[in-house]
């Protein structure tokens, strides 16, 4: 869910960036990326509630991307249920932070951790690899590739009453590419009951950013790439000026990547919402699909059908 889609100030229309990612069952939590002042605010009229938000991602320090941090922090306290929360950014988040706190008395109410990263391999888990790279802005200023692990296969359910495999914890070992032996001694295998994995998906989620290789490697193959489109096509100097990209260049990398879909953010408030549709469907030609993304809209990135090959 798009929370801000606004470069450097609000308008009317549009808040300040934040990006929030929704996890598949059994989590069903969700993680953020990046907190502009007003993302709170803009969390009230969603489905989003903090005490479900395992994880904050700061690609980089400048204003729009972090002044609704610490109200955001704070405001966690009060919702029952809040757990751990890890934040991961650039160095000079903690003293951001701390600073903030110490002046203004905060207590939390629960762990806070932050985590100043560097370039590689940030999470490992059982569900999610996420890797960072840093792009290029006048800040440090990291993008992030989230990589679902493949999700085990069916069980094939007939060939498992052939077997006469009783439902229950085998069941899992099986789905877990565990082989199991029967109490009358046959052992089943798991490759043969199981059905192939069912690859993970790819989201790819860049900072403010020139044109640079670290962009296209972090998107490279991704189901989705959202990108900064901060002006549009013809203001490529401007935008160097600035450490940002254009509507063109965003489209070129989302192309030169492989991307199968690309939605642009990051707007200048000199484009409306009309001027913002016309600018991505201006550059159509370089990478078709390509849209717009629009101020509490959710993109939903669906898993691709298995094929018999």
């Amino acid at each position: 869910m798009f929370l801000g889609t606004s470069a450097g100030r609000p308008t009317r229309s549009r808040n300040v960036t934040s990006i929030a990612l929704s996890l598949p069952e059994p989590q069903c939590g969700f993680w953020l990326f990046d907190v502009g002042e007003g993302t709170q605010h803009r969390m009230l009229g969603s489905k989003l509630k903090l005490n479900k938000l395992e994880r904050i991602f700061i690609t980089h320090l400048h204003g729009d991307h972090i002044y609704g941090l610490p109200g955001l922090l704070s405001s966690r306290g009060y919702f029952e249920g809040a757990g751990p929360l890890t934040i991961y950014g650039p160095q000079g988040l903690r003293a951001y932070l701390d600073s903030i706190f110490n002046l203004t008395g905060v207590h939390l109410g629960y762990e806070l951790h932050v985590v100043e990263i560097t370039e590689g391999e940030i999470i490992a888990d059982d569900r999610f690899v996420v890797e960072a790279a840093e792009l290029q802005h006048r800040l440090p200023s990291f993008g992030f590739r989230i990589t679902e692990r493949p999700l085990s296969g069916q069980l094939n359910l007939k060939r498992l009453a052939e077997l006469g495999v009783p439902a229950g914890p085998l069941f899992g070992k099986l789905k877990r590419g565990e082989d199991v032996t029967l109490a009358c001694g046959t052992t089943v295998t798991a490759s043969d009951v199981v059905g192939k994995p069912h690859p993970g998906r790819v989201v790819t989620i860049l900072g403010d950013t020139r044109p640079c290789e670290n962009a296209v490697r972090l998107a490279c193959n991704a189901d989705l790439l959202v990108h900064e489109a901060t002006f549009a096509g013809g203001l490529e100097e401007k935008a160097a000026a600035y450490g940002h990209s254009t509507f063109t260049q965003a489209a070129e990398i989302a192309r030169d990547a492989g991307a199968k879909r690309l939605v642009v953010t990051h707007f200048s408030s000199r484009y409306d919402d009309e001027e913002v549709a016309e600018l991505a469907n201006g550059v159509k030609g370089i990478f078709e699909q390509i849209e717009p993304a629009v101020e509490m809209a959710e993109i939903n990135v669906p898993r691709l059908p298995l094929t018999n090959s």
